[in-house]
């Protein structure tokens, strides 16, 4: 019993490392391409710029469909050639008051339509394609509810599209709206900045399965087509669409320079179901690309790193698993392989990315540091929340699109779910093993489960003061 529980303590030890390896991997990416010109573009000429189709996929977005379509309206460019669709599946005031300002905009001379349909067949992705059938645009730009990109965005990501024929999809940066409204928020912005101007632009420049976020970004209709359009069979379409674009050859460009501020989820359980469904759908994505990207043209190195970063939610599992098999290892009192100590410095490889991130991007990056601890606790607590997520991706084949509430003060509430009860449970469990830890005088168990203890507490603390909330509407799990 003793050597099978120092064999999975083994296995999770080594399957972390390789995870926090990728961040080391990705931060000497990211020192070599960093100043990597790019893409040459074309000079924006206004007179025959192609026509293009702005997309706003939304569902029940009251609080923001507003200020969404007003960004939307004051694009800058050719009216005769922009086409803005509302594709609206909502079921409640959503829709008036979409159908409201699209007739202001309207009446005012601009193509603006709102689609709405009685279901949400194909939640997003059933959305997007059947907007694509009635669009008239050459490019096809995507905003959520939660943008509001600059007016010049379009005249700034189409340029790419028209220089390369070969590029299939643009994807700008994202900027965040509120990262100063909470701790939580300011982790978030954190987190976003770290993928963007390092995993991302790493992953565009060095041709490894760059991929598009959903949002803020602009696509070659002809490229969309070609790779058989949006499928709802997962709950990244993005991820989905993306795979197969690398995978039948199409290039993609990251404007790195090009940032669309988006509002970040305002608290736990709405960042819960975002990073969820990014988990779930990521791991769908993986079941369905992986041998695909096995057998693809594109390098060894691009394909295994394509295959970690899709599978990158697996480290949530294995840090959970990690927490439980504590008190039966110290109960066992197992020597562990002393060899194993130093792939605890693997673990360093993300919050180095995440400083290298701000120092690029602010000049009061020391400032904005101070945000890391909270981050740092906020993702080791989110890992029964994503673990959960992943085992879903893997075995349920119910694709069921959870959005992430905006706008919380409009009334739009999560109810934590049973979630909550797991937290408060692995907190009560890690203190446990902890005291059983200082008691037994295992110090190389101490910092782990402190940490696990900390992060758990204060992942439930935020779900137990949320709770208490009025009028929750859905849970994130049911």
């Amino acid at each position: 019993m003793t050597n099978a529980l120092v064999g999975l303590y083994v296995v999770t030890v080594l399957g972390l490392a390789v995870y926090g390896l990728l961040g080391f991997c990705a931060l000497g990416l990211f020192l070599r391409h960093r100043h990597d010109s790019g893409q040459a573009t074309t000079p924006v000429n206004w007179q025959t710029l192609p026509a293009v189709t702005v997309q706003l996929p939304v569902y029940n977005e009251r609080a923001v469909i507003g200020r969404l379509i007003a960004a939307a309206a004051a694009l800058e460019y050719p009216r005769d050639r922009l086409q803005i669709q509302v594709l609206d599946d909502s079921t409640d005031e959503t829709t008036a008051l979409a159908a409201e300002a699209v007739a202001e905009y309207a009446a005012a001379g601009l193509d603006i339509s709102l689609v709405h349909r009685a279901n949400r067949r194909g939640y997003k992705a059933g959305a997007l394609g059947e907007g694509l059938a009635a669009a008239r645009g050459e490019f096809i730009a995507i905003f959520d509810a939660d943008f509001v990109p600059a007016p010049d965005f379009l005249l700034r990501t189409v340029p790419p599209l028209l220089a390369d024929s070969a590029v299939g999809a643009v994807q700008a940066r994202w900027g965040h709206l509120n990262d100063a409204e909470s701790i939580l928020t300011g982790a978030q912005a954190v987190a976003l900045d770290k993928h963007f101007i390092i995993e991302q632009l790493v992953r565009f420049r060095a041709e490894l399965f760059p991929k598009f976020n959903g949002s803020a970004g602009v696509w070659r209709r002809a490229c969309v087509v070609d790779v058989g359009g949006w499928q709802d069979d997962t709950v990244c379409e993005d991820l989905c669409l993306s795979t197969r674009a690398v995978l039948a050859g199409w290039k993609f460009y990251f404007a790195a320079d090009v940032v669309a501020p988006a509002e970040l989820p305002p608290t736990i359980t709405a960042y819960k179901a975002q990073q969820a469904r990014w988990a779930m759908g990521g791991t769908q994505c993986l079941t369905k690309y992986a041998a695909p990207i096995c057998r693809a043209r594109q390098t060894p190195f691009a394909r295994l790193y394509a295959l970690l970063t899709m599978s990158a939610y697996f480290s949530n599992a294995l840090v959970l698993l990690l927490v439980l098999v504590q008190i039966p290892l110290l109960l066992s009192e197992a020597r562990l392989p002393v060899w194993l100590m130093p792939l605890g410095l693997a673990g360093l490889g993300q919050p180095i990315l995440f400083a290298l991130a701000q120092k690029t991007l602010y000049p009061d990056w020391p400032t904005r540091l101070r945000r890391l601890p909270a981050l740092l606790l906020i993702a080791f607590g989110m890992a029964p929340n994503n673990s959960w997520a992943v085992w879903r991706g893997l075995f349920s084949r119910d694709v069921v699109f959870i959005r992430t509430p905006k706008g919380q003060t409009a009334g739009y509430h999560l109810s934590p779910g049973r979630m909550l009860a797991v937290e408060v449970a692995l907190t009560v469990y890690s203190a446990t093993a902890l005291f059983l830890a200082i008691s037994l005088g295992n110090s190389g168990a101490i910092v782990f489960l402190l940490t696990a203890v900390l992060s758990f507490s204060y992942v439930a603390l935020l779900g137990l003061r949320e709770s208490r909330t009025p009028k929750p509407v859905a849970a994130i799990i049911s």
